[in-house]
């Protein structure tokens, strides 16, 4: 689907507009959005807007890393937004040049129709910037980066929980926990690092170099952006030391099932060897015929044992 909104000088909304009406000078600027375009509908941006081939290519191929590119009378960014529920990554195109943004994306987007809609909705502005492309883009951008914090805090929250609960769970569990948290987070990183590039390079263009207004609201964006980082990397230092306390618990545990098992099996090793003795069964063996045989081995077991645990207990390897 191809929708087109222009906006005349008097900075008055007009939607539905057919998109070959985008040039008439009537209009000071337009939005053509595409959703889940059809392959005929995407070959608009070659045939009507004369995008370059590594743009457009770009656009069909998903998934790019966000990033900008610069060309003569437009520039070219690639967004990520995330879904909530999965982290999957949607690819979100944006053209912008001097009177006109192209937005293009594969999948229906809440954040690009909730700014279509309050586009449409708005009146008359006394801000000329906040009628023209980049105030577009900001309120894009910004959309899409405000998604991002719910995100966070959702796998900031289930980190909590997992510290809190830590002691009810097996240790194979929480690993599994921390590996899936970490997992999570690997992929917030991987969107939120790169776009926090794309802003910076944004406030750094040479395209809004005097503009104050539009700057300072990328700039707000980049600040949003670089809080979302630093949160991931405390949350990726975290689950590392969750991991590696885990480890540690689980070394210690075992250690302890180490050393009682060695403690049974040194207690037993005299028993055994004094039981395979008198096992043997030779002939010539004058304790085998002796009436209390039997009962005095059994005591020298149990002195023997009783001895050995205590002498353990003395060296503190009980401890």
């Amino acid at each position: 689907m191809i929708r087109v909104m222009g906006i005349t000088h008097e900075h008055k909304v007009e939607g539905d507009i057919p998109l070959e009406r985008i040039h008439d000078t009537k209009y000071a600027w337009s939005w053509v959005d595409f959703s889940v375009p059809s392959d005929e509908e995407a070959e608009k941006l070659d045939s009507f807007f004369g995008f370059h081939p590594l743009a457009i290519e770009d656009c069909l191929l998903v998934l790019q890393r966000p990033k900008i590119d610069y060309y003569d009378d437009y520039q070219f960014l690639v967004l990520h937004d995330l879904d909530p529920g999965t982290l999957e990554t949607v690819e979100v195109n944006l053209f912008i040049g001097s009177k006109y943004i192209v937005s293009f994306h594969h999948k229906p987007l809440e954040e690009i129709d909730g700014v279509w809609d309050k586009l449409m909705k708005q009146t008359q502005s006394k801000k000329g910037w906040a009628r023209g492309p980049f105030s577009a883009a900001y309120m894009i951008i910004d959309s899409l980066v405000d998604q991002y914090f719910p995100c966070v805090y959702a796998v900031e929250d289930e980190l909590d929980e997992l510290e809190k609960q830590g002691g009810h769970e097996s240790v194979e569990t929480l690993m599994n926990q921390v590996f899936d948290l970490r997992s999570r987070l690997l992929k917030l990183r991987r969107s939120i690092v790169p776009m926090r590039d794309l802003m910076y390079r944004l406030l750094n263009s040479q395209h809004i170099q005097g503009e104050r207004e539009p700057r300072a609201h990328f700039a707000d964006i980049h600040d949003h952006l670089l809080k979302l980082s630093e949160m991931i990397e405390t949350d990726r230092e975290m689950t590392a030391d969750l991991r590696d306390s885990y480890i540690s618990l689980n070394s210690n545990r075992m250690n302890s099932i180490m050393k009682t098992l060695t403690v049974i099996t040194t207690v037993f090793m005299p028993l055994s060897l004094i039981a395979g003795i008198y096992g043997m069964n030779f002939t010539n063996m004058p304790e085998l015929g002796w009436h209390y045989g039997y009962f005095a081995v059994i005591a020298l077991m149990l002195l023997l044992s009783v001895w050995m645990i205590l002498y353990f207990k003395r060296r503190g390897w009980f401890k």
